[in-house]
């Protein structure tokens, strides 16, 4: 059994690969969003326990806008070209919600690494996505 943050997680499979490909790349950040975000927690909640507030000051570290987006450009070489392209959709996809306190284009390179998330979780690229989440905790720790 692997012992890791997330390896008792997995997708359904209802997708194939295609079909992750032609989802939005707001759907997929809406995924990614979430696996980052449990990712996170459970990485916090692991290392330290602490009240829920205290819990909750260390996640925003890691969460928010600002430090996805320094994270996705710090890591964006690594990347495959399929991966690059979801990225690219996924900041350059047009959304409804405001950003609140972060710049727009912040905001948007968020976007675009919680749509890659999305897509490897959905893909089922576990491994790939654990090395994303770990190169983008060490970027956020340097």
């Amino acid at each position: 059994m692997e012992k890791s943050v997330m390896g008792f997680l997995e997708s359904p499979k209802l997708l194939t690969k295609e079909g992750v490909l032609s989802l939005s790349p707001l759907v997929l950040a809406f995924i990614g969003d979430a696996v980052y975000s449990l990712y996170i927690r459970t990485k916090i909640v692991a290392q330290k326990n602490q009240s829920v507030n205290f819990l909750h000051k260390e996640t925003i570290k890691y969460v928010k806008a600002k430090a996805q987006a320094e994270s996705i450009k710090r890591i964006y070489d690594l990347l495959s070209e399929e991966e690059k392209d979801i990225v690219r959709r996924g900041r350059n996809m047009k959304s409804n919600t405001t950003p609140k306190g972060v710049e727009v284009q912040a905001y948007r390179y968020a976007t675009g690494f919680e749509a890659l998330l999305g897509y490897l979780y959905l893909a089922g690229e576990y491994k790939r996505l654990k090395n994303i989440l770990e190169l983008s905790v060490q970027v956020i720790e340097e």
